[in-house]
């Protein structure tokens, strides 16, 4: 069943029409109705060129925040082969809401580390919704000390709100193992890639991407605070989201002129959730590519480009 964001009603009925008329014709083997229903998607197919053509910031986010787009399991079931998961931080326990092991991305070795939101309300429940609680940022850390220590690169795959912000996880030090999980990026001598596939959520995104080269799918949104966040900081009113999302420049499109983001990945249209293994097939020669780019540097110098890359962000952006 198709899921339609609120900007998308008008595309929702005509599509609804044209599924009715081919529901009245399978029903009555006499009717004929097949021509007006091809005119129906004609129309639908313009309306999504258009909608999609012009998304504002604060459509993109909710874009990004589809809950039929592809997850992080998604990725890794079709990218990654003999995939191992690795458990728990050995200090306090398990954290559904991150994944992460050893696998194969094209018969090379490698750690893939991502959050997981889940498909379901109970999975989502499981994962909660992608917000990591320390223990997530730790078992991340784990993962790339043993990336570091035989060699391997890293890749992780960010869709998060943010960190939980919950008691708990406070009291077991939330800050501490976001700031540890970031430091850890920067410190690691072996290629690290990240691609932003849905939400790239303040700290909680940062912990994992910061990274040699940050990849962003063409409607994923990269921000240091939501924009109902933002909106209610700086207007005391939530509703002025649009406002928010427009001032924080959190689309791919803005975070490529400054740099941040080094490469943008096209979306089928309509979202990545109108064709999941296009998207997911976009993403893996992303990866592929950015591996590439990875061998042109040499393996002492990782961490050297690491620095001066995130030293450098925005200078493109004030230039211009």
């Amino acid at each position: 069943m198709t899921h339609y964001l609120d900007f998308e009603k008008p595309l929702a009925e005509i599509e609804g029409k044209a599924e009715e008329l081919r529901a009245m014709a399978r029903s009555n083997e006499e009717m004929d109705i097949e021509a007006e229903a091809r005119a129906l998607d004609k129309k639908a197919a313009g309306m999504l060129r258009d909608l999609y053509g012009k998304l504002t910031p604060w459509r993109k986010c909710q874009v990004a925040r589809h809950p039929m787009r592809p997850h992080c399991r998604d990725y890794i079931d079709a990218l990654f082969t003999e995939y191992t998961p690795l458990a728990g931080d050995r200090a306090f326990g398990e954290d559904d809401a991150v994944m992460g092991g050893l696998a194969r991305f094209q018969d090379r070795a490698v750690v893939v580390i991502g959050h997981e939101k889940g498909h379901d309300t109970k999975s989502r429940l499981t994962h909660n919704f992608g917000m990591a609680r320390p223990e997530g940022y730790r078992k991340a850390i784990r993962l790339m000390d043993m990336a570091d220590r035989f060699g391997l690169p890293v890749i992780t795959l960010v869709d998060t709100p943010g960190a939980y912000p919950g008691k708990g996880a406070e009291e077991r030090g939330q800050s501490e193992a976001i700031a540890r999980a970031t430091e850890k990026c920067l410190q690691i001598g072996v290629p690290l890639l990240s691609v932003i596939i849905g939400e790239g959520g303040s700290g909680g995104a940062v912990a994992f991407a910061t990274a040699n080269r940050v990849a962003m799918l063409e409607h994923s949104v990269y921000s240091v605070i939501s924009p109902e966040g933002c909106a209610s900081i700086l207007w005391k009113d939530a509703e002025k989201m649009r406002e928010a999302a427009e001032a924080l420049r959190l689309t791919a499109q803005d975070l490529h002129k400054l740099g941040v983001c080094d490469r943008v990945i096209p979306e089928p249209l309509g979202g990545a959730h109108r064709d999941t293994e296009a998207t997911i097939a976009a993403v893996g020669e992303a990866i592929t590519a950015m591996l590439g780019e990875m061998n042109e540097i040499e393996p002492k110098g990782y961490v050297a480009a690491r620095r001066k890359k995130f030293l450098n962000i925005g200078s493109k952006g004030l230039a211009a």
